[in-house]
């Protein structure tokens, strides 16, 4: 279904549920959650990318709205994050999500939204457009 007819509310309750894409180097697994939070987890599949997901992570939480049938990705946190640091029992530093939520004001994933059904969305990055199907 084109989005031209659809409002950013209904785009909203279409993409809430668990989805699956994949690019050239990773695969990607969203879940949209009511309470307008999301979990993004991705597994890197590019050999030379894997020392990023060895730092970062392979699992992203955060935020997440459309606005104008654009799709807005705001990373809060890096839960599994070699940087999220465990010192002692009681006290744990969380560098990688202090660094992610400094770096989500200054930089917001947006896609545009160019189809959106049940069961599919197709959105468009600066480079290319990802096809993402529902998952169970």
């Amino acid at each position: 279904m084109n989005t031209n007819s659809l409002s950013d509310r209904e785009i909203e309750t279409l993409l809430i549920g668990k989805w699956r894409y994949d690019t050239d180097w990773e695969k990607v697994f969203l879940q949209f959650k009511e309470d307008m939070t999301y979990e993004q987890t991705r597994i890197q599949t590019f050999f030379l990318a894997k020392p990023k997901e060895f730092i970062t992570g392979n699992k992203f939480t955060g935020v997440w709205h459309v606005n104008e049938q654009k799709l807005c990705l705001i990373v809060k946190t890096l839960p599994k994050s070699l940087l999220n640091l465990q010192l002692s029992v009681l006290f744990k530093v969380s560098i990688a999500d202090i660094m992610a939520s400094f770096i989500s004001l200054l930089v917001i994933e947006n896609y545009k939204i160019i189809e959106i059904d049940s069961e599919k969305f197709v959105i468009m990055d600066a480079e290319k457009s990802i096809v993402a199907l529902k998952s169970s």
